[in-house]
């Protein structure tokens, strides 16, 4: 008793928790009932999965679980209707890739709640076998063709015609599926919902059926069932247009046009929510498009159709035999048992025409009976039969043969879907160590290996302009040196001065290594080796700073000196970034010069 109440609480906790998910999509906000019922119907199927699973496999799992065979009237329990979710459910997981496997449980958890809050709302733990027919046919994924012909065929009888007391039982149950989500005011069940649906027949064969659920519009009872498959058809379809309300550049699923305002189109989000903006209204009638064509294309499709004698307007499915095909009566087939042979009165002339003159069970078992012992006495029909039996035999062991080959084929096929399957997961996990396996290291190794030489270039540069720089101060020491004390006293009659370039501070402290390399001082005088190769690591901005006061002090000193005489110092700075340094002495002296950068 307390694991039922704990169960039941379990199921109205998933069922609250699947209604929730439901609301958080915001469907309520949908304008038109239609397609609010149709996308919380959608919904619904692709969160158990059913859009998976068509018709062919509810079947399949009908006939597993024997409802094929069981009156439609007939009640289970709902242990029995969960094997038979997860009949449908594991089916469905050995149909698919390992990479697209499904959560088994959670599935028929939700599909099994679902289907208990429509048809079993009092807990009473009973549903009959028409319902769960009904139910999982209309909500199951596949084309609504199918579905529509498997319904029929649970609704009409042996002649193939619609039995409306079944038909009407069929709305009344598939009518509570929009009910479950809150439509119930749009969808209810009404009891003149049959008679509307076909008012002019009498009788209602399988093309008719067809004719009236898949016309446009469809019954109004029934007009969310076809937009549920165009709805899933559309998911994925898009439109190269922009929303004339939200003026998103493109659109996916449906698209809407304005029959009276030109070039308006919505998005279905746009339409559905009941937007609208300018000169157009809610009001205005709309035309849905599920697809796109360009203008050249519509233009040869409109060429095509007045070229054409047919009509141009595609039937809406396939004729089909007014007469359902019958299945095959398997209950007398000629078999071979313990050297005795039974044979079947469909398949003897003798049999057939005493058959005809008799109608009773017992006179055609009797009629059997005495045709088999008078075919045991004749020893020709029995060398006959036995030949044939050998022949039988001999062709038996020739297919068991072929059976037996292909299952090694099949056998074979499957390991090396295993082994390919096994090389796919190895090649689709990623690399654990070596950089080799990852292109996109690689890249990235590269890049820093082109970063690492440009790098070099760019300090092997830079100590070259640094070694030019202390060479040319070092000549101008030099220089300096020559026209120091010992020189003849004289005053300048002019000099300039012009401040010399230096590498801004981004560009020696950012770029230039901080300590000499041994290179970079060969060819440099003495006193700027003494000058930059002190300490063991220094900074070529800072040196550079020492030398320029170094020779500005030298310079002032060497003006202070020759401040009486003829001796006159000039330096000046050429248009071409050199600097020239002139020292005249007394008259009849040969002026000396010396232009560094």
């Amino acid at each position: 008793m307390i694991e039922d109440r704990g169960r039941s609480g379990d199921i109205m906790a998933e069922r609250r928790q699947l209604f929730a998910e439901m609301r958080a999509q915001e469907l309520d906000c949908i304008r038109l009932s239609t397609y609010r019922t149709a996308c919380k119907l959608r919904f619904v199927q692709k969160k158990c999965n059913l859009h998976l699973v068509d018709i062919w496999n509810v079947i399949e799992a009908f006939r597993e679980n024997g409802l094929n065979t069981m009156d439609l009237n007939t009640e289970f329990t709902v242990a029995r209707l969960e094997a038979i979710l997860s009949t449908i459910f594991y089916q469905l997981n050995k149909r698919m890739p390992t990479t697209h496997q499904i959560n088994v449980e959670q599935s028929i958890s939700m599909l099994l709640n679902f289907l208990l809050a429509a048809y079993d709302p009092e807990s009473l733990g009973k549903i009959s076998v028409f319902v769960v027919k009904m139910a999982l046919a209309t909500i199951c994924g596949g084309k609504i063709l199918d579905k529509l012909r498997y319904i029929f065929s649970q609704i009409s009888d042996p002649g193939g015609i619609m039995v409306y007391s079944q038909f009407d039982q069929f709305l009344k149950e598939v009518l509570k599926l929009p009910m479950t989500v809150f439509e119930a005011p749009s969808f209810g069940y009404t009891e003149q919902a049959t008679r509307t649906c076909f008012a002019q027949q009498k009788k209602v064969s399988l093309n008719t059926f067809l004719d009236t659920l898949m016309s446009d519009p469809p019954p109004q009872c029934l007009v969310w069932l076809p937009l549920m498959h165009r709805l899933a058809n559309v998911e994925n379809v898009f439109h190269p247009v922009e929303c004339s309300y939200c003026h998103s550049e493109s659109m996916m699923g449906f698209r809407y046009r304005c029959q009276q305002c030109h070039n308006y189109q919505l998005c279905q989000d746009c339409f559905w929510r009941g937007h609208a903006n300018g000169s157009h209204s809610n009001q205005h009638q709309m035309k849905e498009y599920t697809s796109w064509k360009s203008p050249a294309k519509k233009l040869s499709n409109a060429l095509s159709k007045s070229l054409s004698c047919a009509s141009s307007r595609e039937p809406l499915h396939p004729m089909f035999p007014d007469m359902p095909e019958k299945p095959l009566n398997l209950a007398h087939i000629v078999k071979y048992v313990g050297g005795s042979v039974t044979l079947s009165p469909l398949l003897s002339p003798p049999v057939n025409s005493l058959l005809e003159s008799s109608n009773h069970q017992d006179e055609e078992h009797s009629l059997i009976a005495r045709y088999a012992a008078r075919l045991a006495s004749d020893a020709a029909a029995q060398q006959r039969v036995s030949n044939d039996i050998s022949f039988s035999l001999d062709a038996n062991k020739q297919q068991r043969q072929l059976i037996a080959e292909l299952e090694s084929k099949n056998r074979e096929i499957l390991q090396e879907i295993q082994r390919l399957r096994v090389q796919h997961e190895q090649a689709s996990q990623p690399p654990t160590g070596t950089a080799q396996q990852n292109p996109t290291l690689l890249a990235e190794l590269r890049l820093l290996r082109q970063r690492k030489d440009e790098l070099e270039q760019r300090m092997s540069a830079l100590q070259e302009s640094r070694r030019e720089l202390m060479v040319q101060l070092e000549q101008l020491m030099l220089l300096l040196k020559t026209q120091g004390p010992g020189s003849p006293r004289s005053s300048p009659s002019h000099a300039v001065s012009r401040p010399i370039p230096m590498p801004t501070q981004s560009e020696s402290a950012g770029t230039t290594p901080t300590h000499t390399p041994q290179d970079s001082l060969m060819g440099v005088g003495g006193d700027v080796q003494e000058a930059f190769a002190q300490g063991p690591r220094r900074n070529l901005r800072n040196d550079l700073l020492v030398a320029a006061d170094s020779i500005t002090n030298t310079m002032s000193s060497l003006v202070k000196e020759l401040n009486s005489g003829d001796t006159i110092i000039s330096l000046f700075l050429s248009d071409f970034g050199k600097y020239t340094l002139t020292i005249y002495c007394s008259p009849g002296n040969r002026p000396r010069s010396r232009s560094f950068a």
